[in-house]
């Protein structure tokens, strides 16, 4: 068997949803954790360009960074799995990923598009808990076991990566979906040091979902695991034919004449 299978988060190395991913898929070939050495939450595809990174060693194939998801990819990548990735797998997130604010945020999410951008067939997978608050990582690793053994068979159209969101069980089925929105009024809280300097916590307060039904931030809310392709291009083809465009370059261009 010749699959290397490349798991990352933004949650830790020591989470316990990578944890159960590597425990799972280890019947489906070489299986390699990349990730922080601590909670890089909301980094986005954020990389470290102005200090040096240090890689732990854990364990076989478990390396510890002191940086953020997209530095793990572009590491392993480079110089610490001994070939290419078959697939990369960034999870289990403990919370959802859903609506276009989130995966502009999560680094859960920006590891797989890193791995998009390598040609790396790759898939960020987040859990919801359920009403006590539980999260169901075992469960949710055999489904991504599933999910990984067909994408190890025929790989992801190129430049797209998945999202995935899980429900607790027993969800009611799978749907394809489009993002939806989530609105978030985060809320500043202002304290003063022992120096009595002010310093600042940026909260997230209560989103509120947005958009058409039948988005992602909708559909988990009826039972349903989603999956959403993203597409590394984020051109608005249809807005470069928005008149606001071609009155910028005419006056742009009667400026300069």
């Amino acid at each position: 068997m010749n699959h290397l299978i490349l798991l990352t988060n933004d949650d830790g190395f020591f989470s316990e949803g990578i944890e159960s991913l590597f425990r799972y898929l280890k019947d489906l070939g070489q299986i390699y954790i990349v990730a922080p050495d601590r909670e890089k939450s909301a980094t986005s595809l954020a990389i470290t360009l102005r200090r040096p990174l240090r890689v732990k060693k854990i364990k076989a194939n478990v390396y510890a960074v002191d940086g953020t998801p997209a530095d793990c990819v572009y590491l392993a990548r480079q110089k610490l799995l001994p070939k290419k990735p078959s697939l990369l797998i960034s999870g289990l997130n403990r919370g959802p990923n859903l609506g276009q604010q989130d995966i502009s945020y999560s680094g859960t999410v920006a590891a797989a598009i890193q791995g998009t951008f390598l040609k790396i067939s790759s898939i960020a997978v987040s859990l919801l808990p359920d009403e006590n608050h539980e999260y169901f990582y075992d469960f949710s690793a055999k489904i991504v076991h599933l999910i990984a053994r067909k994408l190890l068979e025929d790989k992801l159209p190129e430049n797209v990566t998945l999202n995935i969101n899980i429900p607790p069980p027993p969800f009611r089925g799978i749907k394809i979906v489009k993002l939806g929105q989530k609105r978030y009024n985060p809320k500043i809280i202002e304290k003063t040091d022992p120096r009595k300097k002010p310093y600042y916590w940026i909260g997230t307060g209560n989103p509120k979902a947005k958009g058409d039904k039948d988005s992602d931030v909708f559909v988990v809310k009826e039972g349903y695991m989603t999956i959403t392709p993203l597409h590394t291009d984020m051109t608005d083809y249809q807005a470069i034919q928005h008149p606001i465009f071609k009155n910028i370059l005419k006056s742009m261009t009667d400026e300069a004449s």
